[in-house]
């Protein structure tokens, strides 16, 4: 297992940035004209060639991996975005990819895995969260790239945030979609080395929010987990391995109902013409209520794989 530094060094992060360039966008930082307690930006990593943030961290890790590392194919355990991450980048390698999905995992995300040449294997959600706790793929072969911890996709999570600050160097405050943590913790960690007075909170739903309750408690917690359409974040319980590094860089954690992010879809939509998924949505369901406080909050529309029967049945006014 790779150890996580704390916070990950803005170094590693500059490096990520010159390894996936030309793989992954610099996606654009757009201002959101909607009345709201903040001025909010949207950082769009929905545009993404996979419709997810996911590409960043997968495609530095990879490159940072040798030939013989690679000669067997590349494992991940993903409800869909890293998954196509690790396929995208697998397939420009022309190494085999299987991902470790858990069996609720949406059709548009393993649809999306299998035209890229990756092979699904679902599991029980409970045996698929245990692949995330101990790294254990059962037997499946391949290099294992976990999702979240993992140094190198982490840091290339984090060149986000050298992108937010580059184009808006006065922002007050960041709102990221937690999941397992990889992508809040690394913006962070890039935002606060460079502008400390920033805030950086995560965004939970309240039917998997581990975070809010960890930050609560002073140590990692489990949590009531019931699936919901917003299936890219939330957990059972917090990673132990993310606890120092998220207590450390992240200023705490605001849940959103599912109405709420529900509605963010909608907005996102009928405003600005952007298809966000449920956990891409968190972020601004929060600013919209007011959690991230005034001044310039930029949420993080991590994806937009969302399903097409999920997405109108939001844009009809119900909540899947």
């Amino acid at each position: 297992m790779i150890l996580i530094q704390v916070p990950v060094p803005l170094g590693d992060i500059i490096a990520a940035r010159e390894r996936i360039r030309g793989v992954a966008l610099r996606t654009p930082l757009v201002r959101f004209h909607v009345d709201a307690p903040a001025e909010i930006w949207l950082k769009l990593e929905n545009l993404q060639p996979i419709g997810s943030f996911k590409l960043r961290g997968a495609a530095n890790a990879m490159a940072r991996m040798t030939p013989h590392e690679l000669a067997a194919g590349v494992v991940t355990a993903s409800a869909g975005n890293m998954a196509q991450g690790v396929a995208w980048c697998a397939r420009s390698l022309g190494i085999p990819c299987r991902v470790i999905v858990p069996d609720h995992a949406p059709r548009a995300k393993t649809d999306a895995v299998e035209r890229l040449g990756g092979e699904i294997i679902r599991r029980p959600f409970a045996e698929w969260w245990e692949v995330l706790m101990t790294h254990d793929t059962g037997g499946v072969p391949g290099a294992f790239i976990h999702p979240v911890v993992h140094n190198d996709v982490i840091a290339g999570n984090g060149t986000i945030g050298l992108e937010i600050l580059e184009d808006l160097p006065d922002v007050d405050t960041v709102v990221v979609p937690y999941g397992g943590g990889g992508l809040s913790c690394g913006i962070a960690s890039a935002v606060k080395a460079l502008r400390p007075s920033a805030r950086v909170y995560a965004a939970e739903v309240e039917t998997a929010a581990p975070l809010a309750a960890s930050l609560a408690a002073g140590r990692p917690s489990s949590v009531e987990y019931i699936a919901s359409f917003v299936d890219g974040i939330g957990g059972r319980a917090l990673l132990a391995d993310m606890w120092p590094l998220a207590r450390a860089v992240l200023d705490g954690a605001l849940v959103s109902a599912l109405g709420e992010v529900a509605a963010a879809i909608r907005l996102l939509v009928e405003r600005a013409r952007v298809v966000a998924e449920g956990a891409g949505a968190a972020g601004l369901a929060a600013a919209l209520a007011g959690k991230a406080g005034a001044g310039k909050v930029v949420c993080v529309v991590s994806g937009g794989n969302i399903d097409a029967d999920r997405l109108s049945r939001i844009l009809a006014g119900e909540v899947p």
